[in-house]
């Protein structure tokens, strides 16, 4: 792109950020992005937000300032079209931060996943393929918490929202000539929802790989132990891996059956660590289990739950609808995410919920969920020339 410095105002102070909003607040769209820090934290800390607007190019430094509440306004203000690229990042960044929930919103990763991209497609890709634009590379891992600014960071912080507004431009109007406005509308819309942004906290100990092999009284522990990393990562405000590495949970878990002198003499974990949560890694372990508990721990797939035969129905289900992707032109990662598949073989409550109508069944076919709906009950039958799926018959 050009080497050329783009004007732009810095918002530091309260009464700027009020002027903004009083610029903003009628105004049909607004294009914004922002850069943050997470590492070595446990609340990730927004550092800048980048807007750009009919009333031109905005920086706002949430550091310097006390409050967002202006900005925020902006961002739920269902008159208000919010332009973004993979943007259920910020907004779940802001959501976790504030509570706000985003009304309008038009992301530029979404829609470029229903007209040929693939998903999700790199901002730099985007704007190169649709506007023959190409960014330079330059403070992608900068010290965005450090002040003051350097302004060449700033510029660089400016390229993530300066082609919004043409990307929404171009890509709406790819939508309408392919007819698929109202797909990708449904697919915003999931943005909007308080459920998007829920992380179940006990997810992380259910997906562990080790958790599956692991007896009941294991599993119970490992749950604990990841709930009290996680409870005392959020009060010091540390990542998870330095309050315990993830790399030493498998030995602890392993070893702490025999109480915490046997943590004391694993070599492979440090002896500081063994003196310093011997106790309580002790106590977590022979704590008695709560109702509650019992509910999760119902919730682990068992090794014993892997049908091969099963398995390779859902691949072989899997690929006719990624040829269906093929032909519509469509990612495949929009329609099925391999997570949904996962959730799908394992008979999740709400696992089918995806596609049960709107857009994908529309694309798909009613036939492709019940395909799915029933993969424990399908059948192939292998001949010469064809290889057909079908219900298995009961006798």
């Amino acid at each position: 792109m050009p080497n050329r410095a783009h004007q732009y105002s810095l918002i530091e102070q309260p009464h700027e950020l009020d002027a903004f909003y009083q610029e903003h607040r009628n105004l049909s769209w607004m294009a914004f992005d922002t850069e943050f820090v997470g590492e070595r934290r446990y609340h990730t800390l927004l550092c800048l937000i980048q807007v750009k607007s009919e009333k031109g190019l905005f920086l706002i430094d949430p550091i310097r300032l006390k409050g967002l509440d202006p900005f925020l306004d902006l961002v739920a203000d269902p008159n208000i079209t919010k332009i973004t690229h993979a943007g259920d990042n910020d907004y779940r960044l802001l959501n976790n931060l504030f509570g706000v929930l985003p009304r309008n919103v038009f992301d530029t990763q979404i829609a470029a996943g229903f007209v040929g991209y693939k998903y999700p497609v790199s901002f730099r890709k985007l704007v190169e393929d649709e506007l023959g634009v190409h960014l330079k590379k330059g403070y992608a891992v900068a010290d965005w918490e450090g002040r003051p600014f350097q302004a060449n960071q700033l510029q660089y912080a400016l390229n993530d929202v300066l082609f919004l507004p043409d990307l929404w431009e171009r890509l709406e109007k790819k939508l309408e000539g392919q007819n698929r406005t109202h797909w990708a509308d449904e697919e915003l819309a999931l943005l909007e929802k308080a459920e998007y942004y829920y992380k179940d906290p006990n997810d992380e100990a259910i997906k562990s790989n080790m958790m599956r092999s692991l007896k009941t009284k294991e599993q119970l522990f490992l749950l604990r132990l990841f709930a009290w990393r996680r409870q005392v990562a959020e009060q010091r405000d540390h990542s998870k891996e330095m309050v315990l590495p993830a790399k030493y949970i498998g030995h602890i878990v392993r070893s702490i059956s025999s109480g915490q002198e046997a943590l004391k003499h694993n070599r492979r974990i440090p002896s500081k660590m063994a003196d310093k949560y011997g106790a309580t890694f002790e106590e977590l372990y022979k704590r008695p289990v709560s109702d509650e508990e019992r509910q999760v721990l119902k919730r682990i797939p068992s090794e014993n739950d892997e049908d091969p035969k099963e398995q390779i129905i859902m691949e072989m289900l899997y690929q006719v609808i990624k040829y269906k992707c093929l032909e519509e032109d469509i990612s495949i990662n929009m329609v099925v995410p391999r997570g949904e598949l996962k959730k799908i073989r394992a008979d999740e409550d709400d696992a089918l919920e995806l596609l049960a109508g709107g857009w994908r069944q529309e694309m798909l076919g009613a036939y492709f969920l019940d395909w799915l709906s029933n993969a424990n009950r399908m059948k192939v039958d292998l001949h010469d020339n064809r290889i057909v799926i079908r219900p298995e018959e009961h006798s």
